[in-house]
């Protein structure tokens, strides 16, 4: 009896679990291994890569064929290089929006966004790190798409009046600023996700706002159109990336802060709604 209570005394205290504190530099890994343990990830963000080359080149390639054609519409026929490879950024920007969206309502929807808030209590983290690290990847996709589509389009239209080269005036910053639009688009359906927490009224008010209400405000009086239009998301974005500009058009830098602007409006709803709600 002796032996077996000193045998007992004597045997070393079980180790204790260690603590893992929760911070910036964790909740970032964390949102990254999600987003890529998503198929959809993949899929839409080759969706969205495929819409950029594809869209330019076949833009690009129409263009070459169409040249000096009495058919050919008169707005396409001044089109330029850069104008062609980013032909397809209307259609790449659904695709990033919508996977946005996807990256923060999806978790509502599969209630997986409780043990997400479970580990990171203070909760604005989760947002700021979804958005980061989405936005980043879109940034880097877009970007890398905008600069393929237009170094391959522009040797389609080479010898055309629409050739252009990297260094001509104008287009490195516009091909970047591309880029940048897409990945704030991008933030944009996150914040969107968090803030509605339906993937369908996420998608619903992200097609509204960059699509469907561009087209309600052309049916204003020219007055308030030219007063309103220019300010829209959509039509500030594409003055960041636009190569010429117009007086009914804001400058490269004022466009950026506009839609900075938006970006900032749609996190800030995200994150009140996120403190505010009880999930």
């Amino acid at each position: 009896m002796t032996s077996t209570l000193t045998a007992t005394t004597d045997a070393p205290p079980a180790a204790a679990r260690p603590v893992h504190r929760v911070t910036g530099r964790r909740v970032l890994a964390s949102e990254w291994a999600k987003l890529w343990s998503l198929r959809s990830t993949w899929i839409t963000l080759g969706l969205g890569l495929l819409f950029l080359v594809a869209f330019g080149l076949i833009a690009s390639s129409r263009y070459k064929s169409g040249i000096g054609s009495a058919h050919m519409d008169p707005d396409f026929a001044r089109s330029t290089a850069v104008s062609l490879s980013l032909f397809g950024t209307n259609f790449a920007q659904l695709a990033l929006g919508v996977l946005g969206v996807l990256v923060t309502a999806g978790e509502y929807s599969t209630g997986m966004i409780r043990s997400t808030l479970a580990a990171v209590p203070r909760r604005l983290p989760v947002l700021w790190s979804k958005a980061a690290v989405f936005g980043a990847v879109a940034l880097v996709v877009a970007t890398l798409g905008v600069f393929v589509a237009f170094l391959f389009g522009s040797r389609i239209v080479s010898g055309t009046p629409a050739a252009m080269g990297l260094s001509h005036a104008g287009v490195v910053r516009s091909l970047l600023g591309a880029g940048l639009y897409l990945g704030l688009v991008a933030v944009i359906g996150t914040a969107l996700g968090m803030l509605l927490r339906s993937v369908a009224g996420g998608i619903s008010v992200l097609v509204a706002s960059l699509m469907l209400i561009p087209g309600l405000i052309s049916l204003l009086p020219s007055s308030w159109r030219d007063d309103i239009g220019p300010y829209l998301p959509s039509n500030a974005g594409e003055s960041v990336f636009a190569l010429t500009h117009d007086s009914t058009s804001l400058s490269p830098g004022a466009g950026l802060l506009v839609f900075l602007g938006w970006t900032a409006l749609a996190l800030g709803g995200a994150a009140y709604r996120l403190l505010r709600s009880d999930v």
